[in-house]
């Protein structure tokens, strides 16, 4: 039996009578109630979703955290972390970081990173250490200094304030003394999160130091070091940052180097975060670094590779560069000084004078100089040949007939005799034409 058709009208079905046409409009305004029709997702297995790289990696984080759990409950935890030792090698770890930090540095400082070994060399290392200070001058850290000051008597603490900042020293409140060693106790345990309120408001206190003492610095952490120098670097002057840099993170650094043969993570980002205020990042950390004379060749391939990575300014760079030419040569000089010659700064005619005299003293010096001499010598010839003077030149031909290196000189000669040269009197480029 054929289907009976509707009409489009009335819906009714066709053998029906039919509706008048003012009964069908107002039978078309009424709302009708539609049957609910639920669609089924009908997905087949091609249709399936992964899982993306962000998940999968928090996932695959809380099954591992799910499994030591097991481990330690049924008796079979996970074999415990070794004490760091100070041999270089894959299995010393660092036991201030909350992971096990990879292991910072390589053998040229442009291509250092916190992630792969510190490779040195012994013979550079051995040549370093000839020239390195036999008595270092006893190094003076943020305890000493207010230590010294506390237990001089009290009127001359006074009259000393008094004459350099104008107020006497002020005496601490019991009370503030006992919350800033609880501050201290929480940064010694810090690990992540916010920091204590109280800590914060440091450097705006004028006896800052003497506050900072009472937190131990030796004591904390290097998640609250890296914090303590986003805080200090940003809210005090350079003068002040410079003595925050030189007492309290230099010596942190270096411990920690001397202890690991690698950088802390965080310790290493806060050298980064240091340079917020260049002028005081040179005077608190480099330059006091290479005086000491004791900076050793894995120290300063990790705070050079620091200059490779930041932009810094060319004031304070020439700056750094002129201090580094005229102090007494250490080696680490040498690593220093071809990192900041090789930014290809526009440099102050005064600084390569001074950076060619210091080359030229070492006409006379008897000892076997390191190849990060000759390296650095042959980077200022590189990137600044055009700009030396023609007497300049020749001054530094005699020099590498006495200074030698069997593949660098040769270079370092070449650099020389075929580049133009600065006439000092007129200031126009002349070839000169040298044997």
């Amino acid at each position: 039996m054929p289907k009976v058709k509707r009409s489009k009208g009335g819906g009714e079905k066709s053998g029906a009578a039919p509706v008048a046409l003012a009964d069908q409009i107002l039978q078309a305004d009424i709302v009708r109630a539609k049957g609910r029709v639920k669609i089924r997702d009908t997905r087949e297995e091609s249709d399936d979703k992964y899982v993306d790289e962000r998940l999968s990696r928090k996932i695959l984080q809380q099954a591992r955290i799910q499994q030591e759990e097991l481990q330690t409950e049924y008796g079979l935890a996970p074999e415990k972390k070794k004490a760091p030792v100070t041999v270089l090698g894959p299995d010393s770890q660092d036991a201030d970081s909350d992971e096990e930090w990879p292991a910072l540095g390589a053998a040229d400082p442009a291509d250092v990173e916190y992630d792969t070994e510190i490779v040195v060399d012994a013979e550079d290392e051995k040549a370093i250490e000839m020239f390195m200070n036999k008595n270092p001058p006893v190094r003076r850290t943020l305890a000493d200094i207010i230590m010294e000051k506390i237990t001089e008597k009290q009127t001359e603490v006074g009259t000393v304030m008094s004459e350099v900042s104008g107020c006497p020293m002020p005496q601490l409140d019991p009370r503030i003394t006992e919350v800033y060693r609880g501050v201290g106790k929480v940064l010694s345990k810090y690990r992540s999160g916010k920091l204590p309120k109280a800590f914060k408001i440091i450097p705006a206190l004028s006896n800052w130091e003497q506050v900072l003492y009472l937190t131990d610095p030796d004591s904390w952490s290097a998640a609250a070091m890296y914090q303590a120098t986003r805080i200090f670097s940003s809210n005090l002057k350079e003068r002040m940052a410079q003595r925050f840099y030189n007492l309290v993170l230099l010596p942190r650094v270096r411990d920690d180097i001397a202890e690991y043969k690698r950088l802390n993570f965080h310790l290493y980002s806060a050298l980064k975060k240091a340079l917020f205020k260049p002028g005081a990042w040179f005077k608190g950390i480099l330059i006091p670094l290479c005086e000491s004379g004791t900076c050793t060749l894995r120290e300063a391939i990790i705070v050079g590779s620091i200059l490779t990575k930041c932009s810094i300014p060319v004031l304070h760079s020439s700056a750094a560069m002129l201090k580094l030419a005229e102090m007494e040569y250490n080696g680490a000089n040498s690593i220093f000084l071809r990192l900041l010659l090789d930014k290809k700064y526009a440099l102050p005619f005064r600084v390569l004078d001074a950076l060619v005299a210091h080359f030229l003293s070492f006409r006379s010096e008897k000892r076997e100089l390191p190849v990060l001499w000759h390296q650095s010598l042959l980077t200022l010839a590189q990137r600044y040949k055009a700009d030396l003077g023609s007497e300049q030149k020749e001054a530094l031909l005699e020099l590498l007939k006495i200074q030698t290196h069997p593949q660098i000189s040769a270079e370092i000669r070449r650099e020389l005799q075929n580049s133009e040269s600065r006439d000092i009197e007129i200031g126009l480029p002349v070839t000169v034409e040298m044997d």
